[in-house]
Formats: structure tokens, C-alpha cells, sequence
């Protein structure tokens, strides 16, 4: 599965724009990853959730699963992700299931004034 993230998140997971995960025993492989995005390999993830999914992340880049999530463990109010074209927030929340082939997209809120 892949995980696209914002630029304004990328220096949370060593510049990297996506970050290739494996679901299930063993990961799977970095399929179509540039070569700065293969850097660190797969990460391997037997919890096929959002949630589970983000809390692998962040044993490899605990700096990004911090601006995702509350000290509760809840998503923050501004981040939004959405899981193969729709929003968690629609779907189960950090429940909902992914797969081997998913696309995580997190979008963060951007507001200015």
C-alpha cells in the first residue's frame, strides 16, 4: 500500500512523498516507489486498518504519526485522509480497513488569512 504525503509533511518522513507499506506477514515491495521513496524499504503492518496502518508508521517516523494524531489517539480536526478516493472520516474513521493495493492520501487542512 502506499501512503502520499503532503509537502508540507514530507520532512517528517525523511522527504519522502510516498511511503510503501506492506499489509500482512512479511510487507510486500516497494512497487513503483521512486528511488528516494525505496530508501528505508517497506514497512510490514498485520493490522489492516487506517489506525493500525498509522501506527506502524510511526515506529519508522514517529514525528509524522504526532502531527497526524491527538495525545488521545484520535486524527487531529485538521487532517484529513482519505483511503482509495474517500474520506475516513465516511468510512470508519481510523477503522477503516485497507488493503495490500490501497492508497492512504493524507491532506492536511490549510487556512490562512
Amino acid at each position: 500500500m502506499r501512503i502520499v504525503l503532503p509537502e508540507a509533511l514530507r520532512d517528517l518522513a525523511d522527504g519522502r512523498a510516498v511511503v510503501e507499506m506492506g499489509v500482512g506477514a512479511g510487507g510486500a515491495g516497494a512497487g513503483g516507489a521512486g528511488a528516494a521513496d525505496r530508501a528505508s524499504g517497506p514497512v510490514a503492518d498485520t493490522r489492516h486498518s487506517v489506525g493500525g496502518v498509522l501506527g506502524a508508521l510511526s515506529a519508522s517516523h514517529p514525528g509524522l504519526y504526532d502531527r497526524l494524531m491527538t495525545e488521545q489517539g484520535a486524527l487531529r480536526p485538521h487532517v484529513n485522509i482519505f483511503v482509495d478516493g474517500d474520506n475516513i472520516r465516511f468510512t470508519g474513521g481510523l477503522g477503516t480497513r485497507v488493503g495490500a493495493g490501497s492508497e492512504i492520501f493524507v491532506l492536511p487542512a490549510i487556512s490562512g488569512g
